[in-house]
């Protein structure tokens, strides 16, 4: 709105003093109006105005986060993951007591991770299968998650034990061994990782989520004797810290290594190749990824090339 340039006389003692009548612009004429009129109001007044037309000035409105500053919510769609299979058929892993590679185990619940996470909507969710032997396999885990620039890696096991705690047992006729003593899962990080601590993030979701469902962690890794000494992170969830292993540390993405359980004990191996633990295990990765989609993605602070 156009104020025209008319110049008007107002006669206010305690602005003019002895000066009676000034000449004021219009523009500030209105100032000068809207001050008066405050100032004659009593102190509660002001507050009952705010309050009459819906406008609050407490701090919880002032301050706010800004758009930037909030949690952006998840969308699955924009959101890319890699599900590992850890090991190859060349180098299949541990043996079950009943003489099932753990390749096989590792394959069947990525599988059914990866169809969880699309059914929920995650369709840039891929599985990373390698074949071979030796380092080559590893480098190439990370080579392929990093070349699919993915949000969230997540490397898939089934667990052993060390051998000074092998029994011997036949099975079907084949000489097997195995280990009842210890049980459950446990999860790991590497601070060599360029994401340590959103790794360490979603392992605890992971952790949380698996703990809610009713499993347990093994608390071997972190036993005093030669293959483990792992230093144990988080005592409630499970996740413990080994900086060295290859998949994590390459890998430009947070990355989890999941043991699911240790396939060496008679029992668990039969619970672990069970659609019902397989099923359970898939809706806490999914129940965790949802949680770290939404709250801590680091992918959207950094510009992918």
């Amino acid at each position: 709105m156009h104020f025209p340039s008319t110049r008007y006389r107002i006669a206010s003692p305690e602005s003019l003093g002895s000066r009676g009548l000034m000449e004021i612009p219009t523009k500030r004429f209105l100032l000068v109006i809207c001050a008066l009129a405050l100032a004659s109001l009593p102190p509660s007044s002001s507050h009952n105005a705010e309050a009459g037309s819906g406008i609050r000035t407490d701090s919880s409105v002032l301050h706010q986060p800004s758009n930037d500053q909030a949690t952006k919510p998840c969308v699955p769609d924009d959101f890319r993951m890699a599900v590992d299979v850890g090991h190859t058929i060349e180098a299949s892993g541990a043996l079950s007591a009943r003489g099932v590679t753990e390749y096989s185990f590792n394959l069947k619940l990525a599988q059914r991770i990866e169809e969880a996470l699309r059914r929920a909507g995650y369709m840039h969710t891929y599985i990373i299968v390698t074949r071979g032997t030796g380092r080559a396999q590893l480098t190439q885990r990370s080579a392929r998650a990093n070349s699919l620039k993915t949000d969230l890696f997540l490397s898939v096991h089934h667990d052993d034990v060390q051998p000074i705690y092998y029994e011997k047992w036949t099975h079907n006729g084949g000489a097997y061994h195995f280990s009842d003593r210890f049980s459950g899962y446990s999860l790991f990080v590497s601070y060599r990782n360029q994401f340590p601590t959103e790794s360490l993030d979603f392992a605890k979701l992971l952790g949380a989520e698996l703990t809610s469902r009713g499993m347990k962690f093994s608390s071997h890794h972190s036993e005093s004797i030669p293959g483990e000494r792992r230093q144990l992170l988080d005592p409630e969830r499970g996740v413990y810290r080994y900086d060295q292993l290859t998949v994590l540390k390459n890998t430009k993405a947070p990355a989890v290594l999941l043991e699911a359980g240790i396939i060496v004990n008679r029992e668990e191996e039969l619970v672990l190749s069970s659609s019902d633990r397989q099923q359970l295990i898939s809706a806490a990765v999914l129940a965790a990824t949802n949680q770290f989609c939404g709250g801590n993605r680091p992918s959207q602070k950094l510009q992918k090339h």
